[in-house]
């Protein structure tokens, strides 16, 4: 019997309904506090969008720690790194993002969101053989040394790109925003969610209805029987981390863009929201962390406008509030 009759022959766990739905619960007790309807739109919009970048993030994190078991603290560096590659394609190409024509101004961001993957790919590589390969099944081990690949990694950037932050402005297309009564929703932020919501599908797919997906699962599940059957178990792992890196360097080009500038500590920002959103998700889990994505960005964005104080501290609070409920997060995966 192949690892694919195998595979078949799993039986299927029934997906729980409320934990997806409360974003959505979310929502419907913000919006009469909020009270404008324009106004709950606009901030709705937003939240889903910055879900989606966060996703796209911490989606990387999920699959690293989820396939590979690897608590990963240099993965904010990745972030940093690829917000830092995409100003090397803005920069030289801001005539191309000046102009109004659309075409150009997707070029701009596909070529600054591949060559921030494929860079932030490459390193990953390097930095699975070098500081993470050692440490495997070795917790504590892991921690400190990501944690000191990440500050060497972030000093490295600061030799390279400097201390200064570097602007970078939204291509001309995707500037302004599309007006819906009186609401009004970024362009920039629809065409975020977007991308993560490829990215989800694209996931999704992947670990689910490939061979490719479905070797993995069962590799992290039993090692030894899957090697057995003549597959390289490692070389799979190290393209899983290879992934999630490119997955962050994604994730900080998108974010880099939407804020504005870069600096290099914009990892080190994000990593804390990232391993939040895992840990909210269910450790390892991907569709938990596409709704704990979503759920800490419309927490943060109806707080942030009914109680600007209490945002600052919005997304611990949800992962109180979310863990009193479900102790191992929305979606745990099994043995976790």
């Amino acid at each position: 019997m192949s690892v694919l009759d195998v595979g078949a022959a799993l039986p299927r766990h029934r997906m729980e309904i409320l934990p997806a739905l409360t974003p959505v619960l979310v929502a419907v007790v913000a919006a009469p506090f909020v009270g404008s309807a324009s106004t709950f739109l606009t901030l709705t919009a937003a939240g889903i969008a910055m879900g989606m970048m966060i996703f796209t993030m911490a989606s990387g994190l999920t699959l690293v720690f989820g396939m590979m078991d690897v608590l990963n603290f240099g993965h904010g560096a990745f972030i940093a790194l690829g917000a830092y590659v995409a100003t090397l394609v803005l920069l030289p190409l801001a005539s191309w993002s000046a102009t109004d024509s659309i075409l150009l101004n997707l070029a701009v961001l596909t070529l600054a969101g591949v060559a921030a993957g494929l860079v932030c790919g490459l390193m990953g590589w390097l930095f699975e053989r070098l500081i993470v390969k050692p440490v495997y099944g070795q917790h504590l081990r892991q921690i400190l040394a990501t944690i000191g690949g990440s500050i060497i990694a972030e000093q490295l950037i600061y030799a390279v790109w400097g201390p200064d932050q570097i602007p970078v402005s939204i291509p001309a297309a995707f500037q302004g925003s599309f007006v819906i009564g009186e609401a009004a929703v970024e362009k920039y932020r629809l065409l975020a969610t977007l991308v993560g919501l490829v990215v989800f599908a694209g996931e999704m797919l992947v670990l689910n209805r490939t061979k490719i997906g479905l070797l993995i699962r069962a590799g992290v599940e039993n090692r030894e029987m899957v090697e057995a059957l003549g597959y390289r178990i490692d070389r799979l792992f190290v393209a899983v981390f290879m992934a999630g890196s490119a997955l962050a360097g994604l994730g900080g080009a998108m974010m880099a863009l939407y804020r504005g500038q870069v600096h290099a500590t914009i990892g080190a920002e994000f990593l804390v929201l990232c391993f939040i959103v895992i840990i909210i998700g269910g450790l390892g889990s991907v569709g938990g962390s596409f709704v704990a994505s979503i759920l800490v960005a419309l927490i943060a964005n109806y707080a942030g406008f009914l109680a600007p104080k209490l945002a600052l501290v919005s997304n611990i609070l949800a992962m109180v509030v979310v863990l009193l409920w479900r102790p191992r997060g929305l979606y745990p995966v099994s043995g976790r």
